[in-house]
């Protein structure tokens, strides 16, 4: 047990008292929930979401598994093969819930998180199941819940359906409307090529698309996308989406959609109107839906009793620890937002937590 005293006590202030408590139990908070578990660490994971799964329990019916970017392995369990038909949301909610049982992880769910606070001696989680004191907080709540939509002069005034694609119901909900979709990373060329199956579709970007062929994502390339992450992370700067770094991957799906060409992309429109969207050279295309494929930010709301916001608007993360708070740890966060690295963020996270306790035991004379 290596010296850590394990505490899971009710406090006289009612509070419960644990060495660590994860935030979040998608693959990084289960990854690292493993470890913790393995190092004989007491925890508990809080999660926000009603079952099992993370966010992959909220995509579209229409990602399946061999459409959806990979899926890595949690470790100690393999996902092993699948059919690759299946919609993805369906096959990794049920292995994370196979995954949360064999390893008997102590996950509470539902459960939300209103704040983060320090009290000195400990971290204080605020939850709707009550109040933690935690020697170590590990933060893994993604970017599901705060979607993106940024404003453009006259979106209210749209008379069409708007979406954001966290929300996509898959391209029946479309047919014989026509389509602006905005963003360019992949949730947009993949719902792009789906809904101009069956529809007209426009296609909108800040910048111009950037491909690469998904073949020669190989390791040395995928280590230098993450030092290039893990850099902008470390001086605290915004969070920026994967494609920012990796480009496009060219699909069979996509690849299809661009030899048809839907995937002609016009610059960002100027504003929007009640019957469509608008550029100040006097282009106009009539819309009955936008569809907002414009990522995600980092959930992190709670954590603002502790002031960690850098100057340049992100969270200074180092090894997966947050530099203005050493008892706080970050996976999905940064270089760990990939499946891969949330995996392997998890080890880094738990062992950290593991390296804190032990500093904070005192040492027989």
């Amino acid at each position: 047990m290596f010296g850590v005293v394990l505490d899971v006590n009710e406090g006289t202030d009612s509070a419960t008292t644990i060495d660590a408590v994860m935030i979040g139990g998608g693959q990084a908070g289960l990854s690292t929930a493993y470890f913790l578990r393995k190092f004989g660490i007491s925890y508990v994971v809080l999660d926000h979401s009603p079952a099992p799964g993370g966010a992959w329990q909220f995509r579209w019916p229409s990602l399946t598994l061999s459409t959806a970017h990979r899926v890595h392995d949690l470790p100690g369990m393999p996902l092993e093969v699948q059919d690759a038909s299946r919609p993805a949301s369906e096959v990794v909610s049920e292995y994370f819930a196979r995954y949360e049982r064999t390893f008997d992880l102590n996950v509470r769910r539902p459960v939300h998180v209103s704040a983060v606070r320090d009290d000195g001696e400990r971290l204080v989680v605020e939850s709707s199941a009550g109040t933690w004191r935690a020697r170590a907080v590990v933060n893994a709540t993604g970017t599901w819940d705060k979607p993106f939509l940024p404003y453009y002069p006259g979106r209210e005034t749209f008379r069409g359906r708007q979406l954001h694609s966290s929300a996509y119901p898959g391209k029946e909900a479309f047919a014989g409307k026509h389509v602006v979709v905005v963003g360019g990373g992949a949730s947009a060329t993949q719902q792009l090529a789906e809904i101009s199956q069956v529809t007209s579709t426009t296609w909108v970007t800040r910048r111009p698309p950037e491909w690469r062929d998904i073949g020669k994502f190989d390791e040395n390339w995928g280590r230098k996308v993450e030092a290039a992450v893990a850099a902008n992370t470390a001086r605290g700067g915004p969070p920026r989406s994967v494609v920012s770094y990796t480009g496009l991957g060219m699909t069979p799906e996509v690849k299809d959609a661009k030899e048809r060409g839907v995937l002609e992309r016009l610059p960002m429109f100027d504003r929007i109107t009640p019957d469509g969207v608008a550029w100040d050279d006097g282009r106009f295309i009539r819309a009955d839906v936008i569809l907002w494929a414009t990522g995600f930010r980092p959930a992190v709301d709670h954590l603002a009793p502790l002031r960690l916001r850098e100057p340049a608007g992100g969270i200074a993360v180092e090894n997966a620890r947050a530099v203005r708070e050493p008892r706080l740890f970050f996976v999905g966060y940064g270089p760990s937002a990939s499946t891969i690295g949330a995996a392997r963020a998890g080890r880094v996270a738990a062992t950290g937590v593991r390296d804190l306790l032990r500093s904070q035991v005192p040492q027989a004379a």
